[in-house]
C-alpha cells in the first residue's frame, strides 16, 4: 500500500499582495517514508490555495511514477475540493483548476487510487513541509 499525504498553501491571503503558492507531500510505502518534498509552486496574483493543493497532488503522483512504486495508492488531503473533484463528486469549473485537474487525472489514469479527505490536524507533516517552503522563500527575500 502506498500512502500519499499532500498539502498546499498560498500566502499572504491579503488581496493585491504578491501571493506565494507552496506544496508539501509525503509518500510512504508499507508505513515507511519513501520521499518527502516541498517547493514553491508559483508567485503572483493568480496563485491560490487550490492551485497549490493540485500542484501537491500532481508532484506526488509524478514522484510515484518516477520512483516506479507499484500497488494501490491512497491519497490523503485536507482539501475537500481536490478530493471531491478527483472522486468525480464535484464538477471542475474554475479556469485555473481545469488544466491542473486534467493533469492529475492523466497521472492517476490506470492506477488503483483512492482519495480520502482528512482533517487538517491529521495532515501535519505535509502541512509543515508546505509551510517550510514558504518560510524558506520569505527568508531569501
Amino acid at each position: 500500500m502506498i500512502e500519499v499525504w499532500i498539502d498546499g498553501l498560498c500566502e499572504p491571503v491579503i488581496p493585491k499582495h504578491e501571493r506565494t503558492a507552496c506544496l508539501g507531500y509525503v509518500i510512504k510505502k508499507n508505513d515507511k517514508v519513501v520521499e518527502k518534498g516541498s517547493e514553491v509552486v508559483g508567485i503572483g496574483e493568480d496563485m491560490t490555495n487550490n492551485v497549490a493543493e493540485y500542484a501537491a497532488l500532481i508532484r506526488a503522483l509524478e514522484r510515484i511514477k518516477d520512483l516506479v512504486l507499484e500497488g494501490p495508492v491512497i491519497v490523503r488531503s485536507d482539501s475537500r475540493l481536490v478530493v471531491n473533484q478527483m472522486r468525480g463528486d464535484w464538477r471542475v469549473k474554475a479556469p485555473l483548476i481545469v488544466p491542473l485537474y486534467h493533469q492529475a487525472v492523466a497521472l492517476a489514469d490506470g492506477r488503483n487510487i483512492v482519495f480520502e479527505w482528512v482533517a487538517r490536524e491529521k495532515n501535519t507533516e505535509a502541512d509543515h513541509l508546505a509551510h517550510n517552503a514558504y518560510d524558506t522563500r520569505q527568508r531569501r527575500h
